[in-house]
């Protein structure tokens, strides 16, 4: 798999310069791009779009990073990180330096994918009319997607302290084509960040269709839908505790009947050249392209350096068929939801947004679309587990079983900060769970401000 770099995300523009296959190679000049040469039809935006998702899919973005160091800064007693690498080990640790690696390339990988949805997107009226709403809601799906993924790991959690002040990330919302003074940005704060996220997913859900293409041979192409983008939407409505938004971005998401929860819990996991009725959005992966780094590191098969502690498999209840998802080496534990090479990472799925609505409706309580005792218990029931009561019916029952069904899919931490629970003996709001801005970007952008305990 060919796998570019670059020292600065103000470099990412270089990807769109692309020959189409039979052209001789064009040696392209190293700081600037010429934008009418690179897209000038609508073939041109799509294969830019298609680019777009490549870089979405990348191993440092929801190839596997963004969720996998998230899992690692949350853990305490579920994890234990058993690896020889250096800058995995520190968000373990809780010790992240500023020139991390993989905190560097999250940066700069995220920075990458927004841009090519910004060339997308400033070319839009290029693309035929037929295809112009379905392409313009997908580079806003994916832009507003990793946006929201770099606000909740480069800065303070929303709401702690006041989101107009807090700074956030850098909001780059045009093509970075040539690089000159007025491409070293700030940081926009935390509140404004997360209204572009909200503006471009809203978006997004008008324009998408209700199910993506699929290829000649029928299969799904792992494209956004509108429904996609409703899942995205409920997880920042979330986050901001704004509970009546998330619940019915969920809600929206059920009712449209386009997904299905799997029979077997393990049916939405391995997947290879296919997507299953619960996957909403996922990361595709072949022999060719893509990326699955969750399986890399926590596949007994592959380099096995995550090690899932007793502690965590004793929070199963007995008979819960999700335990059996975990492999026994001896006295290590393993999980088996990333084992199969080549396969899928799954995004979002449908029981997650069984979950959202079963949190908000309690919170609020509310029954908008179900009760929250029938969405805890479809989700209890689907793993073999007995229903609840509405007496057992708690806020942290249903915490943990959202805990449970979605452990190592990237949202320990977030779920951590949102609900104001510590990381063992941290608190949610330490300085040391907030990522720091690379180092590598502050050296050469003095308009970067460093996170508080990075200096």
């Amino acid at each position: 798999m060919k796998k570019t770099r670059f020292t600065y995300i103000l470099l990412a523009a270089i990807t769109l310069t692309v020959s189409s296959c039979g052209d001789k190679l064009n040696i392209a000049p190293t700081q600037s791009i010429d934008q009418d040469v690179a897209l000038t039809t609508s073939k041109d935006v799509e294969a830019a779009l298609i680019g777009a998702y490549d870089a979405l899919g990348e191993y440092y973005v929801w190839g596997g990073q963004i969720q996998m160091s998230s899992d690692l800064l949350a853990a305490t007693n579920e994890l234990q990180w058993l690896g020889t690498f250096v800058d995995p080990g520190q968000f373990y640790d809780k010790k992240i330096l500023t020139n991390n690696l993989y905190g560097s390339n999250i940066w700069l990988n995220s920075y990458e994918t927004i841009n090519i949805c910004n060339n997308v997107l400033a070319n839009i009226d290029k693309v035929d009319a037929a295809k112009k709403n379905r392409i313009q809601g997908e580079a806003l799906f994916i832009r507003g997607s990793v946006y929201f993924e770099l606000v909740r790991l480069f800065a303070k959690t929303w709401g702690d302290g006041d989101n107009t002040v807090n700074p956030g990330v850098p909001l780059v919302l045009t093509p970075t084509t040539e690089i000159n003074n007025g491409s070293y940005v700030s940081r926009n704060s935390v509140a404004q960040v997360y209204a572009k996220v909200l503006e471009d997913l809203l978006a997004a859900e008008s324009l998408l269709p209700d199910a993506a293409s699929t290829s000649t041979s029928g299969k799904m192409t792992g494209q956004a839908t509108k429904w996609a983008a409703a899942g995205i939407l409920s997880r920042v409505y979330l986050m901001q505790q704004n509970y009546a938004a998330a619940r019915d971005a969920a809600n929206r998401v059920i009712q449209s009947n386009k997904y299905a929860l799997n029979q077997n819990y393990a049916a939405s996991f391995n997947l290879v050249n296919m997507n299953s009725p619960e996957n909403i959005f996922s990361t595709q992966v072949t022999s060719q392209d893509g990326d699955n780094s969750l399986r890399t590191f926590y596949s007994i098969e592959s380099r096995g350096d995550i090690y899932v502690t007793t502690n965590h498999i004793n929070e199963y209840e007995q008979g819960d068929e999700r335990a059996d998802l975990f492999y026994q080496d001896g006295d290590d534990f393993f999980t088996e939801k990333f084992s199969t090479i080549y396969s899928n990472v799954p995004v979002i799925r449908l029981a997650e947004m069984y979950l959202t609505r079963a949190e908000a409706n309690f919170r609020l309580n509310t029954s908008v679309g179900a009760t929250p005792l029938a969405d805890i218990n479809l989700i209890r029931n689907r793993v073999n587990l007995p229903s609840l009561t509405s007496t057992s019916l708690t806020l942290s029952a249903i915490l943990k079983e959202r805990k449970l069904e979605l452990m190592f899919e990237g949202h320990l931490l977030h779920d951590l900060k949102r609900t104001r629970r510590s990381v063992g003996a941290i608190s949610f709001n330490a300085n040391n769970l907030v990522y720091p801005i690379p180092q590598r970007e502050t050296d050469v952008n003095s308009q970067l401000v460093q996170n508080p305990g990075y200096n």
